[in-house]
């Protein structure tokens, strides 16, 4: 068999036989199928490159066995109408007592009734006992070695109250009301009455981060400082005259942990506006603990998590018991969600991209010559008179 036999041969494989161009005819209705099905293609072609593009991402879940790790908690969040001198910010374990070994940035800026920032350097605020609401002005120079008087209020011998807070404290041990700062001298040099009623009509933003033991547990905001009496945890607001508080609040940021691809976070943008005063707004959080894996194979250790909320309110004569405030009561999955972005499949592209272009491409056809023979039949029935 000779090589032209051969030719021969392999000639009639041929799936697409050709016609010569003196039998080809060229149509206005196949140029507009042509055009708009390659522009058809083009979009399909890009829609499937941007796919491919994006990374796949798949979840496991299975029973979280870390241990050691901590948990940041994220946060910004306004209270329009509450200053922050009167602001306190406190986290605690599921026991109720304090948090130990926190580490935190958390900063508390005033702003005014519209929302604006004074133009005041942002306070870092203590968490608990340690509370600084009120900053030290103090005018003179004072001696170091100095003693300065707890107004009886001394628990021990020898004990000395040298600042405002020292004074508040002392009276707190005592179980003593503090509404009579003007009468304390280191209350009175330091501005602690002039500051109170100075933030009497602002607002107060919170935000930052503070990192706690990975248990079960809450934080709050509240007004009035905190302190620990008989292991209970205890606001005091006897300070205060018994003003009413308007909790209204806007959260604009709260997550546990660095955000991912994809992450939601429920209480994000979220406002509640305190129709009544004395309000407590308590967000019930269920934390599930999350590792993403990167394409890279960086891991990410953070944590998503759903809420549900409850207010009422507290105090007076017709509230229920309890502290006005923001409380996040928060407790952590025992189930763990691993997400994995891995990279898509070449070959899975490179089907797709021949199935779009043999799909829409075999359409046109059928559609081209739908209209060919369709326009030819109707002239012949116009030459033949017959159109109606």
């Amino acid at each position: 068999m000779n090589k032209q036999n051969v030719f021969e041969k392999l000639r009639q494989f041929d799936a697409y036989p050709k016609t010569l161009e003196d039998f080809r005819i060229k149509t206005f209705g196949g140029a507009t199928v042509t055009i708009v099905s390659s522009i058809i293609m083009v979009i399909l072609f890009m829609s499937e490159l941007n796919y491919y593009l994006t990374y796949e991402v798949t979840p496991e879940l299975f029973v979280d066995t870390s241990r050691g790790q901590k948990l940041k908690i994220n946060i910004e969040v306004k209270f329009p109408v509450l200053p922050c001198a009167y602001l306190s910010i406190d986290a605690m374990d599921v026991s109720g007592e304090q948090q130990i070994d926190v580490d935190h940035h958390l900063w508390k800026q005033r702003i005014d009734l519209e929302g604006n920032k004074i133009d005041e350097a942002p306070e870092k605020e203590e968490l608990g006992d340690e509370s600084k609401n009120i900053t030290t002005a103090v005018t003179k120079p004072l001696d170091p070695k100095r003693c300065e008087s707890c107004y009886g209020a001394e628990t021990k011998d020898g004990q000395c109250c040298n600042n405002c807070e020292d004074v508040r404290e002392a009276y707190r041990k005592k179980g003593w009301a503090f509404n009579n700062p003007e009468n304390i001298e280191q209350c009175e040099r330091e501005g602690w009455s002039q500051k109170m009623k100075a933030q009497q009509n602002e607002g107060c933003l919170v935000y930052g981060y503070l990192e706690v033991n990975r248990v079960a547990g809450n934080f709050h905001f509240a007004p009035g400082k905190s302190f620990q009496q008989q292991h209970v945890h205890v606001h005091d607001l006897q300070a205060f005259g018994g003003q009413k508080f308007n909790l209204t609040h806007y959260i604009k940021h709260l997550s546990f942990g660095d955000d991912y691809p994809g992450i939601v976070n429920p209480l994000d943008n979220v406002e509640h506006i305190a129709d009544k005063t004395q309000m407590m707004f308590q967000y019930y959080v269920k934390i599930v603990p999350t590792t993403y894996v990167k394409v890279d194979s960086k891991i990410l250790n953070t944590n998503q998590y759903s809420v549900t909320k409850h207010s009422k309110v507290v105090g007076g004569t017709t509230g229920e018991s309890g502290l006005p405030g923001v409380f996040v009561i928060y407790e952590i999955s025992p189930m763990m969600v691993k997400y994995t972005e891995k990279q898509r499949s070449f070959m899975h592209f490179l089907t797709g991209v021949c199935a779009i272009i043999g799909g829409v491409f075999t359409v046109a056809g059928i559609i081209d010559s739908m209209i060919y023979h369709s326009a030819k039949a109707l002239q012949k029935k116009i030459e033949l008179g017959k159109a109606t």
